[in-house]
């Protein structure tokens, strides 16, 4: 008998689980180990110097706040200048962004056959962009943010973290714990 509970209450839980997946839940995706594995395998890990990898997978963890953090600031300042000026609120950024911008997605349009970076132009816009649209557009932001020169101040600090991870570099704990503190700061303040 009490394997036969058992058994109906897995296949509830299975039931459940094709039931949520019918109307649309949502899964997140999460590295396991075998795709890890598999991935290290197809990017010839076993070539490189395993002192430089173990500093890269340390940077990693890092690498992965600051393109959250990044992503999170361009989908706000994509919803707050959408609700403000409408679909057209990319002709509200700074002329020398949407032309960079602009020419990015040219040349990656250039090569279909490898990934691209996003399909808006904010997605082709560099870190400190991102403050400069902000600063331009305050009065979008204002509300949001609260202060034009902390928002200003976190952005700068976090680009130059950001610059030294994406670009082979290592960081201090000291450094880490304040890419956290400004993080933290951020989302605090604007939600």
């Amino acid at each position: 008998m009490k394997d036969f509970d058992f058994y109906s209450f897995v296949y509830r839980g299975v039931l459940t689980e094709e039931a949520l997946d019918r109307v649309g839940r949502q899964r997140r995706n999460h590295l396991g180990p075998e795709e890890a594995r598999a991935i290290q395998r197809s990017l010839s890990y076993d070539f490189l110097d395993p002192d430089l990898l173990n500093e890269a997978q340390q940077m990693s963890v890092v690498y992965a706040a600051i393109h959250a953090f990044e992503n999170t600031v361009r989908g706000m300042v994509t919803k707050a200048m959408a609700e403000k000026h409408g679909e057209a609120w990319w002709e509200k950024v700074p002329e020398r962004i949407g032309k960079a911008s602009k020419s990015r997605m040219e040349e990656d349009a250039k090569f279909r056959w490898h990934g691209a970076r996003g399909a808006s132009e904010i997605n082709y816009c560099d870190f400190r962009d991102l403050s400069s649209i902000i600063v331009t557009n305050w009065a979008v932001f204002e509300d949001l943010l609260g202060n034009m020169e902390w928002a200003k101040a976190t952005l700068n600090t976090l680009e130059k973290s950001r610059n030294i991870v994406m670009h082979g570099g290592i960081l201090a704990k000291e450094d880490v714990e304040r890419i956290g503190m400004n993080i933290r700061d951020w989302i605090r303040q604007a939600g």
